[in-house]
């Protein structure tokens, strides 16, 4: 992995992963992790799972399941009209105002597609209500998804000749996907959660720098389609080893939470789907405060995670989430420089020493 971890996250930030085509960042996670890890493989979910052996027996603590999402909020033909345009709708909970007009890949199924998700032209009038009814001094309506449409240049032939039907995913072109650094912040879209992937990488080298490994056995997951309900994550809590799921997450830096983007990782106590198991969120803050990381706490709303979604469906005994604070979520994201790098600290050395009191 290069000494930055911002290389790695531009290079997944810029990687196609809408919900259900996750392989593309798949790949370079796992490219990743094989150096890292014991073993590496795909399960039928397409989960990435990558074994850290323990270095201890039994009693050495909890086999560990850690999980960040591979996929991203995205877009989804909804059919192709006979000018070849395209209607699209959301995979996952999101607005195009999260997105903005502008450019957009097409990932058909034998070819790529550059094209432009808009609105229409301001200059027109109740002729065009579709238009006029967005207008803050008119008709005053939020911009939805029935308003907008992807105006691909192409006919509905040229669109079937390249595999674009009704399934089709539109994701944010790569021309808009790169890290802006601005002072002591970079944004992006897909920050969550390929800060989080980069945060699970990272630890993984700092656990094994030196030789080093974990307390017990840690199975590192890069989980599908989290963002329609935790599928990959539930899949993994019921076929992995271990009782305890830890996901690492974007978590939303506003004042509603007390949670500022430059502070420290965030410990999570609850959201909307579970209460977090208390004895591992006050370990994970208390390895935060011994190494100096200045650890925040939240209750999360309108929010859940792989780890709060498998313990609500049954597939996890335990649960605990690491969230990095991130303004903007869901939206054009922004975070602190050195947050990832202090989430993998803090990741990494609760693998290297986990719950006490279990």
């Amino acid at each position: 992995m290069p000494t930055d971890p911002s290389e790695l996250l531009g290079e997944l930030l810029r990687t196609y992963g809408p919900v259900g085509q996750e392989d593309a960042v798949r790949d370079v996670v796992r490219r990743e992790l094989e150096p890292l890890a014991d073993e590496t493989r795909v399960d039928p979910a397409g989960n990435l799972v990558a074994l850290l052996r323990g270095s201890g027996g039994p009693e050495a603590g909890p086999v560990l399941r850690v999980m960040a999402h591979l996929d991203e909020l995205t877009m989804l033909v909804k059919r192709v009209e006979p000018d070849g345009t395209l209607r699209v709708t959301s995979l996952g909970v999101m607005y195009p105002g999260n997105f903005g007009l502008g450019p957009v890949a097409v990932l058909g199924d034998a070819e790529i597609l550059t094209a432009v998700l808009t609105l229409g032209s301001e200059h027109t009038t109740t002729d065009s209500m579709r238009i006029w009814e967005t207008k803050p001094d008119q008709g005053d309506k939020a911009l939805d998804w029935s308003h907008v449409y992807v105006f691909t240049g192409r006919t509905p032939e040229e669109l079937a000749a390249a595999g674009v039907h009704a399934g089709t995913r539109v994701c944010v072109h790569t021309d808009r996907r790169g890290l802006t650094r601005f002072g002591d912040f970079h944004g992006s879209w897909f920050l969550d959660d390929r800060a989080a992937l980069t945060a699970v990488v990272r630890a993984a080298e700092l656990l094994r720098a030196d030789g080093g490994r974990p307390a017990a056995d840690v199975y590192l997951v890069a989980s599908t389609s989290e963002e329609m309900g935790g599928i990959g994550a539930t899949y993994a809590g019921r076929t992995l080893p271990g009782e305890v799921t830890l996901a690492v997450e974007v978590g939303p830096a506003e004042a509603e939470y007390q949670v500022t983007v430059d502070g420290g990782p965030v410990i999570a106590y609850a959201d909307d789907s579970v209460a977090y198991d208390k004895r591992i969120c006050d370990h994970l803050l208390a390895l935060g405060r011994e190494l100096g990381l200045d650890p925040q706490t939240a209750v999360w709303q309108s929010f859940d995670s792989d780890a709060s979604q498998s313990k609500a469906a049954g597939q996890t005994a335990q649960a605990a989430l690491l969230s990095l604070p991130t303004l903007s979520t869901h939206g054009y994201e922004v975070m602190h420089t050195g947050t990832v790098e202090r989430a993998a600290r803090l990741l990494a050395e609760y693998l290297r020493r986990p719950d006490p009191g279990r």
